[in-house]
């Protein structure tokens, strides 16, 4: 497996600048052979004093750690990044703790967004998990400090499977390349620096447009949606998120309920409208 390098990712970066906006964050772009999570390390380069648009890339994690502090399996091959952004550099003083739940919503907005470009069929399972082929291709973890009710200090982690062993439930990236010979394979400096400017598109489009902006499309790749679902002794459908990160439901009472990251677990079962948003990309 090359070894990743942080000038093929910067000249990756030139290209896709040279092809869309101009990215407003300053990455300061730092690779390891090895870490315990990136975004632990990237924590503790922000106690250290380092710059906001600080990134983090280790080709292989000892303890990562995915939604609900499980362990992500992070071999040689993947995809493992964390940004770290200074909320008074980066984020709106209007940006309140309790809406933090929308850092993840516009991150995977973004990042789903600059490969859904690439003609990569990627969907979403709320809350943080990019699902391609109906099987997990990555998975996003935010982290945020807070200081009088705002956003301080945010840590995006990103884990995207590019080539590395995956389990029953996951997919890698060469996996679905080898399926569609017809495409061209991209590195994954390419990768990461597809997903760094997806990081800064979704964080930019949420600070001046607000999730409203985010939301339809996101609504749109939901491969939860119009799933039936029980929960807490109730049944019902998916119908929604809300702006709130909060998953809506529709019961089978007619009522609907909202429920936040934690509440529920959802399984990998795609719907037939999000199948055929699979299928009409990969054979369009």
């Amino acid at each position: 497996m090359p070894q990743l390098s942080v000038e093929r990712i910067k000249a990756a970066l030139t290209v896709l600048q040279g092809q869309i906006q101009a990215v407003k964050t300053p990455f300061s772009i730092e690779v390891f052979d090895e870490v315990s999570s990136t975004n632990r390390c990237l924590w503790e380069r922000a106690k250290a004093g380092a710059p906001s648009g600080t990134v983090s890339i280790s080709a292989r994690q000892t303890a990562g750690r995915g939604q609900r502090r499980r362990a992500w399996q992070s071999e040689t091959g993947g995809l493992y990044l964390s940004l770290y952004l200074d909320g008074r550099e980066n984020l709106a003083p209007t940006v309140l703790a309790r809406n933090s739940p929308q850092l993840t919503l516009c991150s995977a907005w973004g990042i789903v967004s600059m490969l859904r470009d690439r003609s990569i069929p990627v969907l979403l399972k709320w809350p943080n998990d990019l699902i391609l082929q109906r099987r997990k291709l990555g998975g996003i973890l935010t982290e945020t400090r807070v200081q009088s009710d705002r956003l301080s200090q945010v840590v995006i982690g990103v884990g995207i499977n590019w080539g590395n062993p995956t389990p029953e439930v996951g997919v890698n990236l060469q996996q679905f390349w080898g399926n569609h010979p017809e495409m061209t394979p991209f590195s994954l400096e390419m990768l990461a620096a597809l997903v760094l400017v997806g990081l800064d598109r979704g964080v930019s489009r949420w600070q001046n447009q607000g999730i409203e902006a985010l939301l339809p499309d996101y609504q749109r790749w939901l491969v939860n949606l119009n799933q039936s679902i029980e929960f807490e002794g109730m049944a019902g459908t998916i119908v929604g998120v809300a702006a709130n990160g909060n998953l809506i439901i529709r019961t089978t009472l007619g009522t609907r309920v909202q429920l936040p990251p934690g509440r529920v677990r959802l399984g990998y079962e795609a719907s037939p409208e999000s199948r055929s948003n699979e299928s009409a990309m990969t054979n369009r």
